[in-house]
């Protein structure tokens, strides 16, 4: 009869060979496994002979410990695997982990910036550029974060993309950018009338310093364009010197942000999806959190018996 520490050894060999899992991915099964394990050992069992209430007491031990709902899930997830792989290569008569429910997490929200906020970020961000000297490089930085800022809440780009836009993306006469995202797949994102003249007048200074270039946020860096590392070191800087808190802003919030206001002012959801990119809507359905309240105002406002009075 094979010990624990060998079946363990036994699912995590296929886990390498037949699933080709990563290192860090066996690295943190065998941790789950470990700690799984040592739990069978105190309560006298072995995993051949586990029952649903073993999985259980387990999961509910986690709980008791404190971990995370997100932390607990995944060493289920780890346990359910393991003994699944041994009901399935003989080494135990059943499954217990099949009908162990995983712990309720949280839906995690993400952080969204209110519509006052960005405006004054952005009126911020635009009084910055004239308290420096013309042709200086503390003006050429305080234009380059004002078209930054502009661009992401006027397009909900992706970081990797904003950061990545030609220099032609300033001195088109479209209402619009052709973005290259994810897969390699196209997609149109509209400009607002304030993104367009932020990129001109970044654009204005930045010819001065730098005559010609692909870019229209170089960098001396390996890409030859900013990193979202930089950017978003200097976007808390911004948002902390607009008097934002630095852990609520980031390239992502912003992202957020267009996203959650374009819902808040009544664009539908699909528009939105298109929009950001995403292939599937159950990746935008997370921002449907900022309809609640304009539902319920709607059907109050246009049901034929919403306003109807008692009697």
């Amino acid at each position: 009869m094979a010990t624990p520490p060998r079946l363990a050894d036994l699912f995590l060999d296929m886990l390498a060979v037949e699933r080709g899992a990563a290192r860090n991915t066996l690295d943190a099964y065998t941790r789950d496994l470990a700690d799984y394990l040592a739990y069978l050992t105190e309560a006298g069992l072995r995993p051949e002979t586990a029952e649903p209430a073993t999985v259980r007491g387990f999961l509910a031990s986690l709980e008791t410990r404190g971990l995370k709902a997100s932390s607990a899930a995944r060493r289920l997830s780890a346990v359910r695997q393991f003994h699944r792989f041994l009901y399935a290569e003989g080494h135990a008569p059943a499954d217990p982990g099949a009908s162990t429910a995983g712990p309720k997490r949280g839906r995690v929200l993400p952080k969204v910036l209110s519509e006052a906020q960005v405006g004054s970020f952005l009126a911020a961000l635009q009084a910055a550029t004239a308290r420096h000297e013309h042709g200086s490089t503390a003006r050429l930085a305080d234009l380059r974060m004002r078209a930054l800022v502009e661009l992401l809440y006027a397009t909900g780009l992706r970081v990797s993309e904003l950061i990545a836009l030609p220099r032609s993306a300033a001195t088109t006469r479209e209402r619009f950018l052709v973005v290259r995202g994810k897969g390699g797949k196209e997609r149109l994102v509209p400009l607002t009338e304030a993104a367009r003249q932020a990129m001109r007048d970044y654009l204005e200074a930045l010819r001065e310093r730098m005559p010609a270039g692909d870019w229209l946020f170089p960098s001396e860096g390996a890409s030859g364009h900013l990193t979202r590392q930089v950017f978003g070191r200097d976007l808390k800087g911004a948002a902390a010197a607009a008097g934002l808190p630095a852990a609520l802003v980031s390239p992502h919030v912003l992202r957020h942000a267009f996203a959650s206001h374009l819902l808040q002012n009544g664009a539908d959801l699909r528009v939105v999806q298109e929009l950001l990119g995403h292939a599937d809507i159950a990746t935008t359905q997370i921002y449907t959190h900022v309809l609640d309240e304009r539902t319920k105002a709607m059907v109050r406002d246009l049901h034929p018996l919403g306003d109807a009075s008692d009697g």
